[in-house]
């Protein structure tokens, strides 16, 4: 009589090694700083690679930008994002519509390139945060990302990552589901500062059957 035995996949993997992590640590800043290369694992499974040609679009609606949720963990409250911008999204952005800058709000979040580039830009606030409507920010950073490249946002700093022209596929670990509180956006332009909701969470099976 044969035996069935489960092979896990590289999801398996990931959350067995985050929730051992985040059950041994519980500072956030050491926490986030050891999940990099256990998402860089993630990254470099070719399985995952194969599958994500698979994932649907994430296409912004009604003001919201759309992520795939792959997991949410019942204990540590982690969740496993996809975000895929294809043609739809290269499309907005030929139109000069192009993603505000933002915070995460209290989220610390991880954001980890699989496949294609774009480029990331940080910035800062600096005025005296008098008014609720009015923001400051000076860029501190611009850098092009790739495959494998990972990039740690912690609680309310302000950044975007803007398509550049190419297919680009990103897995995202943030310390709650997002999408259902406020977040900061700021355009630097105008200085002008508003909160709205975070990204609309689409369930979705990182290997699709």
């Amino acid at each position: 009589m044969s035996t069935t035995v489960k092979v896990e996949n590289a999801l398996d993997v990931f959350v067995a090694e985050t929730r051992e992590l985040f059950g041994r640590e519980s500072d956030p800043e050491v926490r986030w700083e050891l999940l990099r290369p256990v998402l860089a694992k993630l990254l470099a499974d070719p399985e995952v690679l194969s599958a994500s040609k698979e994932w649907p679009e994430c296409i912004p609606a009604e003001g919201r930008a759309e992520n795939l949720l792959f997991y949410e963990d019942p204990d540590f409250g982690f969740a496993i994002n996809g975000l895929t911008k294809g043609p739809g999204r290269i499309a907005h952005d030929r139109a000069q519509i192009n993603p505000h800058m933002h915070d995460h709000a209290h989220l610390y979040t991880l954001y980890g390139v699989l496949d294609g580039h774009e480029k990331i830009e940080r910035a800062v606030r600096v005025d005296d945060r008098s008014r609720s409507d009015y923001a400051e920010v000076e860029r501190t950073a611009d850098s092009l990302v790739g495959p494998g490249e990972i990039d740690l946002v912690r609680p309310y700093e302000i950044h975007r990552d803007v398509t550049v022209g190419e297919v680009t596929v990103a897995i995202i670990i943030r310390s709650a589901k997002g999408g259902g509180f406020n977040q900061g956006r700021y355009d630097p332009e105008t200085n002008r500062y508003w909160e709205s909701l975070g990204p609309r969470q689409t369930p979705c099976e990182m290997f699709p059957s």
